[in-house]
């Protein structure tokens, strides 16, 4: 398939590219390059692009001749949607319908839009699976629901969109992130000694690879049309939720010489819940979610420990979302839309 992919330099998209390509399909980029600065170890591959950069700025000409879209461009995480909220409805919400309509209208016959399971944000005690309610706790979380359900009232015989509420992301990526949970606890252990809790360590989270987010999406380019049309799957592996003090119990057995202990003001998250992954597992053909935190906790101690990572370079502003925006905006190169000022 010939397949555009947003947000293809960052976090997940610089890793789908050569797994995609692996695949069989033909990829096309779009990205703005808020990140170009926040290589890891390695450089992205170098891939074919569309002649722009915001996908805010994308009409249906731009689509034409394309199968599918892979949607992963958005405002990334919460406090980095906290910066400006309205920010976050731009672009994460009306930027991503706009995207769709113009693939509609372009002919693209399916739309792999990146949800999240922070949709359910303050979840209940039991396992959440598609049909849970929506809870969400932040403008990121609120976003993603609108989409879908914009997503879903485009969806007809010719336009198949389809939902992946991914669980938390980690993993080493060439573009990597220092500001979620796992790849965080990882990093403080081994450049510093400590496995820092910044809450109280008792949320509930569910945790997955990003290989698995791509295994699921490549899965979705080729399965029937049947079993994705307009459909929602949770993305990640039952068996792999886990309360946060119990991923640093398990930092703390992986890499050697460090402790677990609390940041200051470190309270409780409202964030809170398990998710049930079964119908991923069972209903989409040709996936298969392979790895477990431990695995992914090994992978990320040989990556740090391989590249020297210090203590200055992982708490410094490149591998914060948060930061490098920031940075980019004080210095005068992005303006308060986050648009590129030449």
């Amino acid at each position: 398939m010939k397949v555009l992919l947003t947000g293809h330099l960052g976090y997940i998209g610089v890793e789908a590219v050569p797994i995609l390509r692996a695949d069989g399909h033909h990829v096309v980029g779009l990205d703005t390059g808020l990140y170009n600065e926040c290589d890891f170890a390695a450089p992205p591959d170098e891939v074919s692009m569309l002649d722009l950069r915001d996908f805010r700025d994308i009409k249906a000409e731009h689509l034409e001749g394309f199968d599918a879209v892979i949607h992963l461009a958005a405002l990334s995480n919460d406090p980095l949607g906290d910066l400006n909220p309205g920010l976050t409805y731009d672009i994460n919400l009306e930027g991503s319908v706009a995207l769709a309509k113009a693939a509609k209208q372009a002919g693209v016959s399916r739309f792999l839009f990146s949800s999240s399971c922070s949709l359910y944000g303050a979840g209940s005690d039991g396992l959440l699976d598609e049909n849970a309610a929506f809870n969400p706790v932040t403008p990121y979380g609120e976003s993603k629901i609108r989409v879908e359900q914009t997503l879903s009232d485009l969806a007809d015989d010719a336009f198949s969109p389809v939902y992946f509420r991914n669980a938390t992301a980690y993993g080493v990526s060439r573009r990597l992130r220092a500001d979620i949970v796992v790849n965080n606890l990882v990093g403080y252990a081994v450049t510093t000694g400590k496995v820092l809790l910044k809450s109280d360590g008792s949320p509930w989270r569910p945790l997955v690879h990003i290989r698995d987010i791509i295994g699921a999406m490549s899965a979705a380019l080729t399965a029937p049309r049947d079993s994705i049309h307009d459909e929602a799957f949770n993305v990640g592996k039952n068996g792999e939720n886990y309360r946060i003090r119990d991923v640093a119990n398990m930092v703390a057995e992986v890499v050697p010489n460090c402790e677990v202990a609390f940041a200051e003001g470190a309270s409780a998250d409202i964030r809170n819940y398990r998710v049930d992954f079964t119908k991923a597992a069972t209903k989409l053909p040709g996936f298969t979610a392979s790895w477990t935190l431990r695995a992914g906790i090994e992978e990320l101690y040989n990556a740090y420990t391989g590249a020297g990572l210090t203590a200055e370079e992982f708490l410094g502003p490149r591998y914060y979302r948060l930061k490098t925006v920031q940075g980019l905006i004080d210095r005068g190169a992005l303006d308060s839309t986050l648009r590129w000022v030449s």
